[in-house]
């Protein structure tokens, strides 16, 4: 079933630059959905058109099967539904605290202190800083700000979380953590989307990828079928997950011990296909 959906979407900035080429993706409800793509693929601007902080030039976002409209009540509506994590937690964070910065989105919702109180300590506690909730932002950690942007987006219960490079300016760590986080997230029913260049980690947790490039879907497919296309992979200035390309390698020298064309996306795919080379 899908639950958002982009119909021919195209958008030009002010300068007449083309940043989106009639696209057209579809989501499906609970899923964890990877977009890849260069700088300047158009994927930041994508994301921004999911709930209404960009209008389309042409075409239509459908939430729900319903289409976007684009009015004080709908935009609201639609990003409590949508909750958008931007890439730079700075972008996000504005309030003195992190529990007044947390509370920002049911304020606006109209709910009573009680239930605002509750929504706040909720999702700081999922995402492990209810610790820090009469903390400064701004005297946080890269990776303790990403997590209070996204309890700020949770505390408006939405159905659909977009996350613009979550692991982006995060050591390994740092970046595993996050994603385990949105793994978790996805597994209780949430919907999760995302943009990364790190491709190692995207078979661990991806159900579906979309290649961008250019403002253009590339290739969809499974992460089995998209990372099998080599040549649109690097083709897009993308790489494969380091597993995959050390596999490759290895048939390309020795193709009597490793005559597979079937290359591993994880660590736990290539041991099982280690066990069956003598």
């Amino acid at each position: 079933m899908s639950i958002l959906e982009a119909e021919n979407i195209s958008y030009n900035y002010p300068d007449g630059t083309k940043a989106l080429r009639n696209i057209s993706i579809k989501i499906e409800k609970g899923k964890m959905i990877s977009l890849l793509g260069p700088n300047g693929a158009g994927k930041s601007t994508l994301f921004l058109h999911f709930n209404g902080i960009i209008k389309p030039s042409k075409g239509k976002i459908k939430i729900n099967n319903e289409e976007l409209k684009y009015d004080k009540k709908s935009l609201l509506s639609a990003r409590q539904k949508v909750g958008l994590v931007f890439q730079n937690p700075d972008d996000q964070l504005f309030a003195p605290t992190v529990f007044e910065d947390v509370s920002f989105g049911p304020m606006n919702m109209k709910l009573d202190d009680e239930e605002i109180k509750e929504r706040v300590n909720e999702s700081l506690e999922k995402v492990g800083m209810i610790d820090y909730a009469k903390k400064a932002p701004h005297h946080l950690s890269g990776g303790q700000k990403k997590r209070v942007a996204i309890a700020g987006i949770l505390a408006m219960k939405p159905e659909i979380m977009v996350f613009d490079e979550p692991t982006s300016g995060l050591d390994p760590k740092g970046a595993s953590d996050i994603m385990k986080l949105l793994y978790d997230l996805n597994k209780e029913g949430i919907t999760i989307i995302i943009s990364t260049h790190d491709v190692d980690l995207v078979p661990i947790y991806s159900d579906t990828i979309h290649i961008i490039n250019k403002g253009q879907i590339i290739k969809t497919g499974s992460c089995e079928e998209v990372f099998k296309d080599i040549d649109t992979i690097r083709n897009m200035n993308l790489r494969l997950p380091r597993i995959t390309h050390l596999f490759e390698i290895l048939h390309k020298k020795d193709q009597k011990s490793y005559s597979t064309d079937k290359y591993p996306l994880t660590i736990g795919e290539a041991r099982s296909i280690l066990k069956t080379i003598d």
